[in-house]
């Protein structure tokens, strides 16, 4: 089967370009041109890496303090989590070029899944954290440290290939 090769003078055409807004990228959720999902989503990302860290350290040492520690970083990490999801869902609602684009909703899929997940370690160790911890605690830690690791890239690929939710939008 012959090679199918692309000339020079052929350009590439993006079907997104055909939707009415495509290009309106910029923020609409910010303080002074800052995207508060930008500024929010850092907190749940090192908390949830935290509360896997705090379990191992209580598996390791047994040590009452990282199981309380683990049930702070987890209710926290998830409070800010939804914080963080509100401005997202915001952004991708009221922005046009955001809401036209696949890997946006991707991204929001994923993040609502680890939302349920931060939310379900969190309630999993309100009743016993102690008890909680060993071994289904570490275990839906270590799962959303995956999922926040795959949301994460999803995210960082829409602000640094598509520009989407930047203050200067794309070009």
């Amino acid at each position: 089967m012959p090679e199918q090769v692309q000339n020079a003078d052929e350009t590439l055409i993006d079907p997104i370009t055909s939707h009415p807004g495509w290009d309106q990228t910029e923020s609409k959720i910010s303080i002074h041109g800052h995207p508060i999902h930008a500024m929010t989503v850092s907190f749940p990302v090192a908390l949830t890496f935290c509360t896997f860290g705090a379990d191992l350290l209580y598996w390791w040492t047994g040590d009452p303090f990282w199981a309380r520690a683990g049930i702070w970083a987890a209710g926290t990490g998830f409070l800010f989590g939804m914080l963080a999801g509100l401005s997202g869902t915001m952004e991708l609602l009221f922005v046009s070029g955001i809401r036209a684009r696949a890997a946006a909703w991707t991204h929001f899929i994923i993040a609502v899944l680890l939302l349920a997940l931060l939310g379900t370690n969190w309630g999993h160790r309100l009743y016993g954290y102690e008890t909680a911890v060993l071994p289904y605690g570490l275990l839906l830690s270590s799962v959303c440290v995956l999922v926040v690791a795959f949301t994460g890239w999803h995210g960082g690929k829409l602000v640094f290939d598509y520009r989407l939710g930047t203050s200067k939008g794309s070009d």
